[in-house]
């Protein structure tokens, strides 16, 4: 059985993202979620969705699978344009009753708002992890984490851990694959019952899950042990170096993300 590319994780594609130094799509990404926090209007977030589907497409990601990661945040979408939109029948002018509660059009269009703002905040910042390989991601973090070691903090460590964490992405995704089909083939079914029950049916997953993802750092830790690993003085195979076209992108990036902010 073929295991789908989990959310988030790197598509090796030769595109112009891809080429972009890690440390700038990390800044732009930063630039990007504060500009859709400022923005106050709906033409500011049709601009911010222009952006993020004209990055999608020169990425050479296919949008399906830049969009996987919207699944799991439904509920919060729902959630955000419930709690904005229901109001009590006697203190609204209703469009839609929904028993004692009523839809608010001023509440709809509220969370209407703030559902597209999630949407594309998890979209956009996605494509840093699609399009920057872990390891280039974890240099990214590590350099621009670099001036917080004068205060003692443990860059390395926590780049190391970073990077770590990025590497067992799919192998988790890929072991509980393993463990669904197992546990299907035994005859557990996820998808009957109420929502207690299918909470319920997860248990013989995520008790094995656990236990192997235990296992498996004890292993990692042994290993890390046994080559003398003590996080300090890391090296790297190749330097990153800021080209020209890395600055043009960053100033751009940073340019277009305040003015979104400022004017819209």
């Amino acid at each position: 059985m073929a295991v789908p590319i989990p959310f988030g994780q790197y598509v090796a594609v030769d595109s112009p993202v891809h080429r972009v130094d890690a440390r700038v799509k990390i800044v732009v990404t930063a630039a990007f979620a504060a500009a859709l926090f400022a923005i106050s209007g709906w033409s500011g977030l049709v601009v911010a969705a222009a952006v993020v589907i004209s990055t999608v497409g020169l990425s050479r990601v296919p949008f399906g699978l830049a969009a996987r990661g919207l699944k799991p945040i439904a509920w919060l979408l729902a959630f955000t344009i419930a709690i904005n939109a229901l109001f009590p029948a006697q203190r609204t002018e209703a469009l839609i009753h929904v028993g004692k509660l009523a839809v608010d059009a001023a509440g709809l269009k509220t969370g209407l708002f703030f559902g597209v703002r999630i949407l594309l905040l998890v979209l956009g910042s996605s494509l840093v992890t699609l399009t920057t390989s872990p390891v280039a991601l974890t240099d990214g973090l590590a350099q621009l984490m670099r001036p917080l070691g004068r205060v003692r903090f443990p860059v390395d460590d926590a780049a190391t851990m970073m990077s770590i964490a990025l590497r067992f992405m799919p192998t988790t995704a890929e072991e509980a694959e393993r463990i669904v089909v197992a546990q299907t083939a035994r005859g557990a079914r996820f998808d009957e019952g109420g929502p207690i029950a299918r909470a319920k049916a997860w248990i013989p997953v995520l008790v094995p899950l656990f236990v192997r993802l235990f296992r498996r750092a004890d292993e990692l830790a042994i290993a890390m042990e046994a080559r003398c690993y003590r996080g300090e003085g890391r090296t790297r195979l190749r330097q990153p170096r800021m080209r020209t076209a890395d600055w043009a992108v960053l100033a751009g990036g940073i340019a277009l993300a305040a003015c979104v902010a400022i004017l819209l």
